[in-house]
């Protein structure tokens, strides 16, 4: 099966930014959307933000709108998560996922629609 891989986590002090990656291993398959998601201990996984592969559209819900910036390299089949001005409440595991399923493009916000997962990356805000 498809896989994705991710970098760029870590610990970064409050305020200040990460940027994450995150591409297929193997062929290249189907995928609408791409998107990130992310879960902290005790917490249930929460939409972070996607971007349809078609015409490079973005989401983002409001807690990170302003400050996170999702975007593609389709060339490489790579999204990346620019994370600006972090919060001590962005710490989490971070996921990246793709979709081959078209109903992303309308539910890009649902971890259901996703097919593929990278392992997850961790964030660490201190302050």
């Amino acid at each position: 099966q498809a896989q994705l891989v991710e970098f760029g986590g870590g610990l970064v002090q409050a305020g200040g930014s990460l940027r994450l990656s995150c591409a297929p291993t193997g062929r290249t398959f189907t995928k609408y959307v791409m998107g990130w998601f992310r879960q902290a201990p005790g917490k249930e996984r929460e939409f972070v933000a996607a971007i349809k592969w078609s015409d490079g559209s973005t989401y983002y819900p409001d807690s990170v709108k302003g400050r996170f910036t999702i975007s593609r390299d389709n060339a490489k089949n790579t999204v990346f998560l620019q994370m600006n001005s972090l919060k001590l409440e962005d710490t989490a595991v971070y996921y990246c996922a793709a979709a081959s399923n078209y109903r992303a493009h309308v539910y890009y916000a649902s971890s259901i629609y996703y097919d593929y997962w990278g392992q997850g990356t961790q964030v660490t805000v201190s302050s």
